[in-house]
């Protein structure tokens, strides 16, 4: 507790400023777990969020610190301390409620706070660091953390200027007023007809002048110091908008950035608790300061005194520059928390939430504000953005329903907000379509509006946001189209652009990054160069330059068929992409698919392999297939008809590996039991039965012409269909045959052969007890 014991050697305003709000980081918890903090939570290394075992060891030691506290609470039994068990207990309560779900962000705000004291100690000059941590908080947290101090600071030497001027003009009131008695006085002794003038006139005049002497100084001093508060006051307004700026035009643009991002796989840490702690103090800083300049114009009205001509009155226009102030605060922290999904199929329930960031603390939750949902095309968001109005009254794209809600404040979080967690899209109206503009190009935005006051009534906000860029489809078969258009809308949209508008061609590294983020997301696993090279070959049709900056358009990435094919680009990797996550996310992550590799590339690996060698790629003409290729004991190399996801909904891909005895080794000599044994279906001596008393038949894969470990009933009939090979291609042919006994639930076509460049071999017997 080294750090601690140095902090309550500084003056008491300055480290309280840090924990100024007990409800985010109580004090009590510091002070009592000094030690316990300072150990556990001063860490040379810093914690990545994209590694699941810092993951892991964060929610630990978010975890462990929460029950040290109960801890600690439950052993307090002294009655003088009795307050303290009270507030350890309900500390360690509102920790577990408010960060819970989200221990990094508890982390993070430790770690700024702790960095916070370390920065107050070298600003103080204590000598003698030997054993303190060696901490830093991110350089933006510190900066923000450092300038709300020092506002803070000021604001507080402003009402503390504030009294004194108030004491001075009181002061000067009552000289005044006995001033003017003295002049009353001696009006009337003077304007006495043929008075002899009392002894005291003199006295009494002299008394006068002397008090308009003094009442002149302070009338000076009282006018100096209206000045020098109008001045501070000016330059608070100043620091306070350069500080408003980089929290709303950097900090809460980086995070909504970092919303987007996620949509396209990226990892969103979020940081919202500790934004809404930045902008819940601007907040009250602004209102503070707004209040101030009205003070100061009450005082200057109380004087009834006139500037010189050659003094502007700053004060009228400071009151209007803290209102918009704290306007722009309030209208840019209505954001939406949790997005709705961004392809959004009609008549299908999906969920949102909206956050006032600063409806804490201002109270707005006295009086819950309502929410009102809409559907907006591009150009209504436009028409909006450049007009803040939508034209016609209430006009909209469509309609939802259970569009409306109230925000309801939590006072274990302090957060203002509203899920709307049934809304559904009853009816879509959309824009006519140019050349080859389709429904799964054009893009929605959901507008939430709301309005609600603050301080009694005075000021009054109408707010808005709109949601990401929305894309709406009525048939499952659009999600692949509209997934493209999210996808780049996500990752190449600029900052503060015109509704919806993004790059026509983006550089394929930029591209690449895109599709790597997409993939691990979906399967575990990112893309590596070799992946990323393959796919840029691909998208460029053959054609792609060594520069990684080449440039791939919007028609090439999704619009465009390729070469030979009737699919996209787009359409191809999201098959694959599909494909990897709903049936081979396993095998993927471990490494045993190959995966993105030509039929060509896949022959040369294979040649110098042992008998038996085979890998695993993704079919080229086939959508969302995959084909097992193998190095026969005559040196062949023959293709599989690639396997798609009807297949390994009858029969995993293990189990088919399992089922093919010639395939020896997984590319380039590993055994395949290895990374495939995991996954196989456990064998089953006693078939189970159906609740019929049926034996339930297994399906298992076989090629004709090659051996299998498994033995069909002689008496079961094959009907095999034979194709001769390709002759355009160099890998070898092989026939599929399919066991009649199957039924109507097998699709014949999965055992026919198609004239691609990767053959099927797919057999099945049925493996159990005849009836």
């Amino acid at each position: 507790m080294a750090l601690w014991t140095k902090i309550q050697q500084l003056p008491p305003g300055s480290w309280q400023q840090i924990y100024g709000d007990r409800d985010i980081f109580p004090i009590e918890v510091r002070h009592y777990l000094a030690s316990y903090i300072e150990e556990k939570f001063c860490l040379d290394i810093e914690p990545q969020p994209d590694n699941p075992q810092h993951e892991q060891f964060i929610a630990n030691l978010v975890n462990s610190l929460i029950t040290e506290i109960e801890n600690r609470a439950a052993i307090v039994n002294d009655s003088d301390y009795f307050l303290t068990k009270l507030k350890l207990a309900e500390a360690a309560k509102q920790l577990r409620v408010r960060y819970g779900s989200n221990p990094m962000q508890l982390f993070n705000l430790i770690r700024d706070r702790l960095a916070a004291e370390m920065r107050l100690i070298q600003t103080a000059g204590i000598d003698n660091l030997a054993g303190l941590p060696n901490i830093m908080m991110s350089n933006s947290g510190a900066e923000v953390l450092q300038k709300v101090n020092v506002l803070r600071s000021r604001t507080q030497g402003t009402a503390e200027d504030l009294r004194k001027m108030e004491s001075e003009l009181e002061s000067f009131a009552l000289q005044y007023h006995e001033c003017s008695k003295i002049s009353a006085h001696l009006q009337t002794i003077i304007s006495q007809p043929n008075a002899q003038l009392p002894a005291n006139v003199s006295k009494l005049q002299k008394q006068k002048e002397s008090l308009e002497q003094i009442l002149n100084q302070k009338l000076a001093g009282l006018m100096q110091m209206r000045l020098a508060l109008g001045e501070k006051l000016k330059e608070t307004y100043q620091l306070l908008a350069q500080l408003q700026t980089q929290v709303l035009d950097e900090e809460l643009i980086k995070w909504k950035r970092d919303q987007q991002l996620s949509g396209n796989g990226a990892t969103f840490t979020s940081n919202l608790d500790t934004i809404q702690d930045w902008c819940e103090n601007l907040a009250e800083l602004i209102w503070l300061n707004r209040q101030q300049t009205k003070e100061v114009e009450r005082l200057k009205s109380r004087l009834q005194v006139e500037y010189p001509p050659v003094v502007a009155d700053v004060l009228p226009q400071l009151v209007q520059e803290f209102t918009q102030l704290l306007s722009t605060l309030v209208t840019s922290t209505f954001i939406i928390e949790k997005q709705p999904p961004q392809v959004m199929k009609t008549n299908t329930r999906f969920t949102a939430t909206v956050r006032l960031l600063v409806g804490g603390k201002l109270n707005v939750h006295m009086t819950p504000p309502q929410v009102k949902v809409t559907i907006i095309s591009e150009s209504q968001a436009n028409m909006l953005l450049k007009s803040d109005k939508l034209g016609k009254s209430g006009e909209s794209s469509g309609e939802i329903l259970n569009n409306n809600g109230t925000m309801e404040y939590q006072q274990n979080t302090r957060q203002l907000s509203v899920s709307f967690r049934n809304m559904q899209l009853k009816k879509i109206k959309r824009a006519e379509k140019k050349g080859t503009e389709s429904v799964m190009d054009e893009k929605f935005s959901l507008l939430f509006q709301s309005q609600f006051s603050v301080g009694g009534g005075e000021l009054m906000f109408q707010v808005w946001t709109l949601s990401l860029p929305v894309v709406v489809i009525v048939h499952g078969n659009q999600e692949p189209h509209a997934w493209a258009t999210v996808t780049w809308d996500n990752a190449f949209s600029e900052p503060g652009r015109v509704p919806f508008t993004v790059p026509d061609k983006v550089a394929w590294n930029k591209v690449a990054e895109t599709l790597s983020l997409k993939f691990r997301a979906a399967t575990g696993r990112g893309l590596t160069d070799d992946n990323l090279r393959f796919l840029g070959e691909k998208a460029f049709r053959g054609s792609q330059n060594e520069n990684s900056n080449s440039l791939l358009t919007w028609a090439q990435f999704c619009k465009e068929p390729l070469n030979e094919r009737n699919f996209t680009f787009w359409e191809w990797f999201y098959a694959i992409m599909k494909l990897t996550r709903e049936h081979l996310r396993g095998p993927w992550v471990d490494g045993a698919i190959l995966g993105f590799v030509r039929k060509r590339q896949a022959e040369e690996l294979l040649g110098g392999c042992h008998c038996g060698t085979f890998l695993l790629r993704f079919s080229d003409s086939e959508l969302g297939g995959i084909t097992i290729a193998w190095i026969s004991d005559t040196g062949e190399v023959f293709s599989l008809q690639p396997f798609t996801s009807k297949d390994f909904a009858i029969r995993s891909l293990a189990d088919r590996i399992a089922d093919l005895n010639h395939l020896v080794y997984l590319y380039p000599d590993i055994q395949k039991d290895v990374p495939f044994g995991k996954y196989y279906t456990p064998y089953q001596d006693n078939p189970p039965t159906n609740n019929n008393g049926y034996v339930r038949p297994t399906l298992v894969t076989q090629i004709p012409g090659f051996s299998s470990g498994h033995t069909s009933f002689a008496n079961t009939p094959q009907h095999i269909l034979v194709q001769s090979p390709d002759p355009t291609r160099d890998t070898p042919s092989v026939a599929s045959s399919s066991a009649t006994t199957i039924n109507t639930q097998m699709d014949s076509s999965t055992g026919m052969l198609e004239p691609l460049d990767e053959l099927y071999l797919d057999t099945f017997d049925i493996m159990g007890y005849r009836s």
